[in-house]
């Protein structure tokens, strides 16, 4: 897996300290670990190295690290020469330790194992040309060639394990970072699961979600390569079958032998890793559906609980324990994100139908029913014009007087349809003038109180709490019958809050009750319940019936 930039300089630096630190150490060693004196050709040699080693990685936190830093190829030549002069195995060991790491942390395997390859003959070959010839001497040899060889071997996993770490880190927060709410459910599964696919080597990935409250599956399956979004299908649960293999607790991996669903397979108990002997054989109907040869099912859990599989068919290479526990890994990661984009998406659904309701509501009870009025006082004119003109002149009158107000009030609810753009600079001016157009088209006296002059608020929450205001103002206008509104805006450290008090009609209840309880009892205003939902808010509504209401918004800044 290739690195990011941010990666690869993350493994720079820790090679260039390592590289510091055990050279350090490789001179300690030949200086204190002999009683022979030492030649001075090694620990010269080792000194300048030291010096080079620590000149770079001091230079690298003060200039561009990329611009300092030591090739791969010196440290090589410098462990060569370092095996010819010094003579202590152990001293070289710290040396060759290094390189090691450095190579496998380069993601060069190859690189690495003919690097230890070498080294081992090198050792050997050295000490069978100091040591005399001997069954002792082979024996001496031979251990110290097999330490060579298992401390390379062993350095090279390590370095190689964190790379890979870092490699799958960065695609974790790949796949995260593809599940947007801006993006859009169908493209954001689509890119996830193309991602899946890819990883795995597989030649489809799916994802089916079960929703037991409206009792249907969604499914969406995304093949290796492709580009375009689709919507999900929309199946019965006497389908679940299928698309979950079976068992929700089980993660899995199988191979089917011939089309009659047989075959062999492993897996574990997703809560408590303890594996099965002898795992469930997949419905048949998967291995139709999909045209399976082979898969591997994940559970993704929703609110706690398991609600969904993810499938990949058909790898290009046998599926292993390592890559089951690597999907399950990747599947926690994204639960969460991908469970907050369909929370989301369910509530701009229910705003979306919530303001068709209260559009259609507003149709309904005002413009219709103006015009149905004309209609029939119309017909009463036209009666009553030949022998009454001078009435039948009035009449027209107050009916045209009537048109222009209807005709204002389908501007300014088309006016309030238009997406709306608001920021935290515009904020206070837009609800201002606000304040002051809805003073002069109604009869309701408006106080408007913003405590902070320089309020810095995500444009989102401004754009809902405007819509909000604005909301509660034409609802008091039209159902309250109030005289006076007092309204409060308000910012500290933790949160923003919306306080809009009238002294009118007062809701249908008495008290005091949080948005849940008005679910609960399906009472308030649905669409401004939606919207404080949708950035995280919560709505509180005080009702004196006959003495009016008070609404109060909290959204959280955290």
């Amino acid at each position: 897996m290739s690195l990011d930039s941010t990666e690869r300089l993350y493994l720079a630096r820790q090679v260039t300290l390592a590289r510091a630190i055990l050279v350090a150490l490789a001179l300690v060693d030949l200086l204190e670990m002999h009683a022979t004196p030492v030649r001075r050709a090694p620990a010269l040699f080792l000194e300048g190295y030291l010096l080079v080693a620590v000149a770079a990685a001091l230079a690298g936190r003060i200039f561009d690290e990329s611009r300092v830093r030591i090739p791969l190829a010196a440290d090589f030549i410098a462990l060569a020469a370092f095996l010819y002069l010094t003579p202590s195995v152990s001293a070289f060991w710290f040396l060759f330790v290094f390189v090691v790491f450095a190579v496998a942390t380069n993601g060069n395997t190859r690189a690495m194992l003919i690097l230890v390859g070498a080294a081992t003959a090198g050792v050997i070959v050295r000490a069978a040309l100091i040591d005399p010839i001997g069954l002792r001497s082979a024996v001496h040899c031979l251990t110290l060639g097999l330490g060579t060889l298992v401390s390379g071997l062993g350095m090279g996993y390590l370095g190689a394990r964190e790379r890979a770490h870092l490699g799958r880190q960065q695609f974790l927060e790949k796949l995260t970072r593809l599940l947007q709410f801006e993006r859009g459910l169908a493209e954001s599964i689509r890119q996830l699961l193309g991602e899946l696919a890819l990883e795995f080597e597989s030649e489809q990935a799916c994802l089916a979600i079960r929703d037991e409250e409206i009792e249907r599956l969604f499914v969406w399956r995304v093949r290796a390569g492709e580009h375009e979004p689709h919507s999900p299908e929309t199946l019965p649960l006497a389908k679940s079958d299928t698309f979950l293999a079976d068992s929700f607790e089980i993660s899995m991996c199988w191979e089917f032998r011939n089309g009659n669903g047989t075959g062999a397979g492993f897996g574990w108990d997703r809560r408590n890793g303890a594996q099965f002997r002898d795992v469930p054989i997949p419905p048949s109907s998967t291995q139709t559906e999909f045209g399976a040869k082979s898969l591997m099912a994940v559970a993704i859990e929703s609110g706690g609980r398991p609600s969904g599989r993810v499938l990949l068919v058909n790898p290009q290479k046998k599926f292993s324990a390592g890559d089951l526990r690597w999907l399950e890994q990747i599947v926690r990661q994204v639960g969460p994100p991908l469970e907050n984009v369909f929370l989301l998406r369910h509530l701009r659904a229910r705003a979306v139908e919530s303001e068709r309701s209260r559009i259609s509501r507003d149709l309904h009870d005002g413009i219709l029913q103006t015009l149905l009025s004309l209609n029939i006082q119309l017909g009463v004119l036209r009666n009553k014009l030949p022998q009454k003109p001078e009435q039948a002149a009035e009449e027209l009158a107050n009916l045209q007087k009537t048109v222009r107000e209807e005709s204002e009030e389908l501007r300014r609810m088309v006016t309030d349809l238009r997406p709306l753009r608001v920021e935290s600079a515009d904020m206070r001016e837009l609800m201002f003038s606000f304040a002051e157009r809805f003073r002069n088209e109604s009869s309701v006296a408006v106080d408007l109180f913003i405590e902070d002059r320089s309020m810095r608020l995500p444009d989102r929450i401004c754009r809902e709490l405007f819509q909000i205001y604005r909301e509660s103002l034409h609802n008091i206008k039209k159902h309250a019958n109030a005289s006076h509104v007092v309204v409060k805006l308000g910012q500290d450290e933790a949160k923003v809050f919306l306080v809009v008090d009238d002294n009118g009609r007062g809701f249908s209840f008495s008290g005091r009750y949080t948005s849940e309880e008005l679910d609960r009892l399906r009472l308030g205003p649905i669409s401004i319940k939606e919207r404080t939902r949708s950035v995280g808010g919560t709505l509180t509504v005080e009702s004196n019936p006959g003495h009016g209401a008070r609404l109060t918004i909290e959204i959280p800044l955290s």
